[in-house]
């Protein structure tokens, strides 16, 4: 059942993926980020009333490390899914599997980790290289001038991500709830998105692009408590490999709704993406076997 939650998660966020295509002809990313970081701060603050959870916390500046990261992840990637076709921009995010990997890899060569040498690192290495190969190849097709700052936002969102899956991992063993720790993110993206608003301006509601805003909050916080309760099961590695079920939901929305035509080397590009990032969770896995979740 806990994989199932996590599938669902998934496409609730490739659904989330569409309204942000339909937003972005009208709205700009800090307007949507705004409006998604609003809607899940009034859900989340009758979610932890009626569930009892206080939103006071001991740890003020943990909460806000990861709403820097996970806002500058959010933005980068509604931007992203703007210029970029759906399932490329979902799986650009979706290479912060691969980025934590090679957080690692950076970590053992300066460390020179002694219990695990650096020989027995290249399985990993393999796996990170293949990732970066996928995103060469995927974006090869797709890499025009016109989306240039979207494949490069793409990037930078799937950089940012792993930044703030690390920071969910540090504050779950100080023992902050998942409700609350979504809801200090949710303000950070009210903070951020009303700012951006007062720099690059505000857009005047249009029908119907205004109608899918609502869902893009709902949908955004609903996939997350979808994808907490799967992790909740403690059956980690494979809930987090399901996590890619997603991309291949952005595909055929890609495919059915927007009639984007990706070429065979860019699909091939999704799939080894794909592939490195799970082979990568598993090493990760078995490296470290109480490793966290990696919430979306």
């Amino acid at each position: 059942m806990q994989a199932l939650w996590m599938v669902l998660g998934a496409f609730l966020f490739a659904t989330m993926g569409v309204c942000i295509k339909y937003a972005s002809d009208d709205f700009n990313s800090f307007e949507i980020v705004f409006y998604r970081g609003l809607v899940g701060v009034i859900f989340l603050i009758g979610l932890t009333r009626a569930r009892g959870v206080s939103l006071r916390t001991t740890v003020p500046m943990m909460h806000l490390w990861r709403s820097v990261v996970g806002v500058t992840a959010l933005s980068s990637w509604f931007y992203s899914i703007g210029k970029l076709p759906l399932a490329t921009a979902m799986t650009l995010n979706y290479m912060s599997s691969v980025w934590i990997a090679a957080f690692l890899l950076g970590g053992a060569v300066i460390l020179q980790n002694r219990q695990t040498p650096i020989r027995q690192q290249a399985p990993l290495f393999v796996a990170v290289i293949s990732g970066f190969i996928g995103v060469a190849l995927m974006l090869r097709p797709s890499f025009t001038p016109d989306q240039m700052a979207g494949a490069l936002a793409g990037l930078v969102s799937g950089i940012f991500s792993a930044f703030a899956y690390l920071q969910v991992a540090a504050l779950s063993r100080a023992g902050e709830p998942e409700s609350r720790t979504v809801f200090y993110f949710s303000c950070g993206a009210v903070l951020v998105g009303a700012l951006g608003m007062g720099v690059v301006g505000v857009n005047a509601w249009q029908w119907p692009s205004a109608a899918w805003l609502f869902p893009i909050g709902m949908m955004a916080v609903l996939g997350q408590l979808c994808m907490t309760r799967a992790y909740a099961s403690g059956h980690t590695l494979v809930v987090a490999n399901l996590q890619y079920s997603g991309i291949v939901f952005a595909g055929i929305y890609s495919l059915t709704i927007f009639g984007d035509q990706l070429p065979f080397i860019g699909w091939a590009g999704m799939g080894l993406i794909i592939v490195s990032g799970i082979t990568a969770t598993i090493l990760r896995e078995r490296a470290v076997p109480n490793a966290p979740a990696e919430v979306h």
